[in-house]
């Protein structure tokens, strides 16, 4: 199992590698903001990170009284939270959107791979929205008909049953 696990990381780094290179030889400046972006997300989303946060908003509240819960201490604050909420807002929706893509792309190949699939769903997030709101309810219609594979009712073996005892069928 840990030889599986090794070789599914070996290749997911891989991919991540010939990613990085098909972006960099597209575009360089985007490749090197998604490699930042992937950086400073990770970063930004470990328990390290939290740590320093809640220890600056402990001095931050410390430092209140010693400065007379000021008008300039409250605007220092604010104005640093705002810069970092506006910084954090791009790096976050570059990394959702990349991450959205790659799911996407995963789950394309699945569609393609598997036989009985549908193919027409492949590439349904570029869909209009009336569109995809009609397959949605069109699915759920399919939801609702009995399928090949559900047992019948009455039946112990999932076949139709059409009264002869079951070694005669």
């Amino acid at each position: 199992m840990k030889r599986a696990m090794d070789e599914r990381a070996e290749s997911a780094a891989v991919a991540e590698e010939r990613v990085d290179e098909a972006a960099e030889r597209i575009s360089p400046l985007k490749a090197a903001f998604g490699k930042v972006a992937t950086r400073v997300s990770d970063a930004t989303g470990s328990v390290w990170t939290f740590a320093i946060a809640i220890v600056l908003i402990a001095g931050w509240a410390i430092t209140g009284p010693v400065f007379g819960v000021s008008d300039t201490w409250q605007l220092i604050a604010n104005t640093f939270t705002t810069l970092v909420t506006f910084l954090m807002v791009f790096l976050i929706q570059n990394t959702q959107n990349r991450d959205a893509k790659a799911t996407e792309l995963k789950l394309d190949e699945l569609i393609r791979a598997i036989g009985d699939a549908r193919n027409q769903f492949i590439g349904a997030e570029l869909e209009p929205e009336e569109q995809l709101e009609h397959e949605k309810r069109a699915m759920e219609a399919e939801k609702l008909k009995p399928s090949a594979d559900e047992p019948v009712p009455g039946s112990r073996d999932g076949r139709p049953h059409d009264g002869e005892p079951a070694g005669n069928r």
